[in-house]
């Protein structure tokens, strides 16, 4: 895979983006703390490793409890707030960003800690031998609703079809190195799509299978309508295949009109009724369909380059609480 790195423990960031999260953390906070010392009492990681809740503009007790924990934690503990809700790809990179100089690697995971920490021995195992971005991957979905399932089977088959090279059933449980994190500092991307990214970082990469455990606390704050939106995220960041389509699509209507043409030029030659408005009017419709779906397709990408110009920042740090 690559260089050992030998048996000196690593300096680790587990960073935790929250949203309206106060019901989960309040079970999270202390097995996160846990395991982190049961990761240093074992010597697997650094006295000194830290975990990073970064708070997304959340509205309930997320913060108090965040802030709390930090100044408990005699600098274990660290809260980012950011000023506004940014995402959950910006609030992750708003970590990764913090912890880049500071730390030799961080694992990120989700609040509701379904991604199971039994894999953290193993990730920190394969990045000891080498690898630089480590992915967790889930052993299957059966924990899951069948709606779920069929979605997210949907979702990373679509994005395969695209040409996305995203890791199917990987998230955003992931471990990556100093390295990794400062390769991902020099993609300026507006709209962030980490599982994209993150194939992109390094060649040296791991694969940690794990079981997802099921929440136990809140609720998840990924609706069919955000999973949509990450998708297309996805698909616009990564693939002009979309835009490869209209011209397929343009090709195919064009050869289509050019028959009916010719038909209809051969059929009043030879005398016969050229059908009535029924054929005219149904592929007026279904060409104006094309037209207003290729315009938008041209417009996602336009309002991505316009939003990418602009050079606006992806989050705004408000507050950093337990940082000495």
């Amino acid at each position: 895979m690559g260089r050992h790195r030998g048996t000196r423990a690593p300096r680790i960031a587990i960073v935790v983006p929250c949203f309206n999260e106060g019901e989960t953390l309040v079970q999270t906070i202390p097995i996160l703390k846990g395991k982190l010392g049961d990761l240093i009492a074992a010597s697997r990681c650094d006295q000194n490793s830290i975990i990073v809740f970064v708070d997304d503009g959340s509205t309930d007790c997320t913060w108090d409890l965040v802030k709390a924990a930090s100044c408990k934690a005699s600098g274990s503990i660290i809260g980012i707030r950011l000023a506004i809700n940014a995402g959950h790809q910006n609030a992750l990179m708003a970590a990764l960003d913090f912890v880049a100089d500071r730390v030799e690697a961080s694992i990120s995971i989700d609040a509701d800690l379904q991604d199971s920490l039994a894999s953290l021995e193993d990730m920190l195992a394969a990045y000891q031998d080498g690898a630089e971005i480590v992915f967790g991957v889930r052993r299957s979905r059966e924990a899951d609703t069948v709606f779920k399932r069929i979605t997210a089977a949907f979702f990373y088959r679509f994005m395969r079809l695209m040409g996305v090279d995203a890791i199917e059933q990987h998230a955003d449980y992931r471990l990556l190195s100093r390295a990794a994190m400062r390769n991902l500092r020099q993609f300026p991307e507006y709209h962030l799509f980490l599982r994209g990214l993150a194939t992109r970082l390094h060649n040296r990469v791991a694969v940690v299978e794990y079981e997802r455990l099921p929440r136990t606390a809140g609720h998840t704050k990924y609706s069919l309508r955000k999973m949509l939106s990450l998708a297309l995220r996805g698909i616009t960041s990564f693939s002009t295949y979309p835009l490869r389509a209209i011209s397929v699509v343009g090709f195919i209507v064009f050869s289509i009109g050019l028959l009916l043409a010719t038909y209809a030029v051969i059929s009043s030659f030879a005398g016969a009724t050229v059908p009535g408005w029924a054929s005219i009017s149904a592929p007026l419709y279904a060409l104006g369909g094309i037209i207003m779906l290729s315009i938008g397709i041209l417009g996602e990408y336009v309002g991505k380059i316009y939003e990418q110009v602009k050079a606006r920042p992806r989050y705004l740090v408000d507050e950093i609480a337990g940082d000495e």
